[in-house]
């Protein structure tokens, strides 16, 4: 397929970026690697007459130590999430992930931002910041503001992030010593997950959110409350999938992906362990 005709512009900076985006409105697309906007283009589900390029501010490329969290620039691409000896050491969960997004070919071109803002729930690091419980900033002509992930999606392919603001950074806490899990069944590798699950256990706190499992990525609240009960693990997975709405499609029905979610959550918290 070939995408609708459009006119492209390169952004010297974030703020030139903001600028473009508020005189060309909804029109206006921002496309750094590329890889989920332009499968959208080609079956002309996205028509944007404008493309505004962001793929080369290198000033929103970064792995930052803030103290009690880890600061990440949209920017940074997959490749660079999962080599960081940062991460590696403070959040492992998210350059474990980083590494299995794709093929390599994707991971040097895809960055964090993208896979963010584009709020896919097949996608698999918007679960694993939700499980995080990181906080995303989003900069606009008014200034910026944080988004607790938790409040991030709006709905299928929706987010906070407005037609004249842009996502500038995600920050997850520090959780060097906590249990983590990440957990995907697909049906061949580098297929998007059937469901996938991410898991965090640290100091009697746990955070659980799902990949796949409705319109946008689910934090698995259930599950989080049950162990906060004091349930056991296995009674924490039955809760997998209270509340959610999983989709059926040709590659499992919404009932398998409950039953699956069930399965890889218990599969995740034996995993990340007391």
């Amino acid at each position: 397929m070939i995408p609708a005709a459009f006119d492209y512009e390169r952004a010297e900076s974030a703020d030139h970026a903001l600028a473009l985006l508020t005189e060309h409105g909804d029109e206006a697309k921002l496309i750094a690697g590329g890889h989920s906007l332009l499968p959208l283009m080609k079956l002309r589900l996205a028509q944007p007459s404008m493309l505004i390029d962001i793929g080369r501010l290198t000033d929103l490329s970064y792995v930052r130590d803030q103290g009690d969290h880890l600061a990440i620039g949209a920017l940074t691409r997959h490749r660079d999430l999962e080599t960081s000896s940062l991460l590696q050491a403070e959040a492992p969960l998210m350059a474990h992930v980083a590494g299995q997004v794709g093929d390599p070919q994707v991971r040097h071109r895809g960055t964090i931002g993208g896979s963010i803002a584009h709020a896919d729930p097949a996608s698999d690091l918007p679960a694993v910041v939700l499980a995080l419980g990181g906080d995303m900033v989003i900069r606009g002509a008014d200034g910026e503001r944080v988004v607790p992930a938790r409040d991030f999606y709006t709905g299928f392919l929706e987010c906070q992030v407005g037609p004249d603001e842009l996502l500038t950074e995600v920050r997850v806490p520090k959780v060097a010593s906590a249990g983590w899990s990440f957990q995907k069944f697909n049906r061949r590798a580098q297929d998007w997950a059937i469901v996938g699950v991410a898991a965090v256990k640290a100091n009697g706190s746990s955070g659980v959110a799902l990949v796949n499992m409705g319109s946008t990525p689910v934090y698995a609240g259930g599950v989080v409350d049950a162990l906060a009960g004091g349930a056991s693990t296995e009674e924490a997975a039955e809760h997998a999938a209270d509340g959610t709405e999983p989709p059926s499609d040709i590659n499992a029905s919404a009932e398998f992906r409950e039953h699956l979610a069930r399965v890889l959550v218990r599969r995740a918290l034996e995993e990340a362990g007391d």
